[in-house]
């Protein structure tokens, strides 16, 4: 049984040494362990997968004994395993401003497409609210009038709603590092409205069109605390435009039809595992 082991917190000496033992103690395989030094904000960060050797309800002594660590050294740690739980996966959606992704996923969901559940909808603004309320989904506001996030606010609504998928279904901010690393190892997945890699940043249609492109599209990819590392993409979807097509056209396809249907697959490719990230790059698992 796969476990990921995630640690946060203010640098410092001897941090790493309490996690590794204990799980090595356990007899469990450690299968992937990355660690990160930021130090300009004295920000410590560690990820641990493993294999873990006992049964599913044995990951709960396991999360108290993290916890317990995390409480001596000053570290959030979390502890999540796909496995621990009989039950579909939970989902936050997060939003800003575009209602067809979320609604897409939502749709999919209830039409046993996608065999997860949504937890809870986020957004930094208040335009998807409505989507919400019309699926009967918890709604959770995290902006300021700004649309300005609170990260640790974001971090704990994760906590509380049980969440084993982030998806940033056009949620059109860019993560800190602190949060990618709190919840790494696969777990927050992003949908680009563009191609990855040629057209990233925020205008990838524009950035396409002023290329003379003929072909558009859009990237669902798992998000990492170190951006441009590794090959993170699930899925990418495409459309071709004839000749002469003007970009609003090319817009409202992207945005109506071609978006929503590449995070739904994508979604769906996480959900039941065909696919997963290991070091970085996204895997078969089936």
């Amino acid at each position: 049984m796969q476990v990921i082991i995630t640690a946060v917190g203010p640098d410092n000496r001897g941090l790493t040494d309490p996690i590794v033992h204990h799980v090595s103690a356990a007899n469990a395989n450690i299968a992937e362990i990355q660690m990160y030094n930021h130090d300009e904000g004295a920000l410590f960060a560690m990820y641990l997968r493993v294999d873990w050797p006992g049964p599913p309800a044995s990951v709960a002594d396991l999360r108290q004994a993290m916890d317990q660590i995390g409480k001596e050294k000053g570290l959030s740690i979390r502890t999540w395993s796909r496995d621990e739980n009989f039950r579909p996966a939970r989902l936050a959606i997060c939003t800003t401003f575009r209602p067809e992704p979320p609604t897409a996923l939502l749709l999919a969901i209830r039409d046993g497409r996608i065999r997860a559940q949504a937890a809870v909808m986020i957004g930094n603004r208040n335009a998807c609210r409505g989507i919400a309320e019309q699926f009967s989904v918890p709604w959770e506001s995290i902006g300021n009038p700004a649309g300005e996030p609170d990260n640790e606010r974001f971090a704990r609504i994760i906590d509380q709603y049980e969440v084993d998928y982030v998806i940033l279904a056009r949620y059109m901010r860019v993560l800190p590092a602190r949060l990618c690393w709190q919840f790494a190892g696969g777990r927050i997945i992003n949908l680009h409205h563009g191609l990855l890699p040629p057209f990233p940043g925020p205008r990838p249609y524009q950035d396409a069109y002023q290329s003379r492109m003929l072909t558009y599209g859009a990237t669902v990819h798992f998000i990492i605390p170190e951006l441009d590392e590794g090959n993170q993409i699930i899925h990418q979807q495409t459309f071709t435009v004839a000749p002469g097509t003007n970009l609003d056209s090319i817009l409202t396809i992207g945005q109506s039809d071609n978006e929503p249907s590449c995070l739904v697959e994508g979604v769906r490719r996480v959900v039941d595992r065909e696919v997963t990230l290991h070091f970085h790059r996204v895997v078969r698992t089936t």
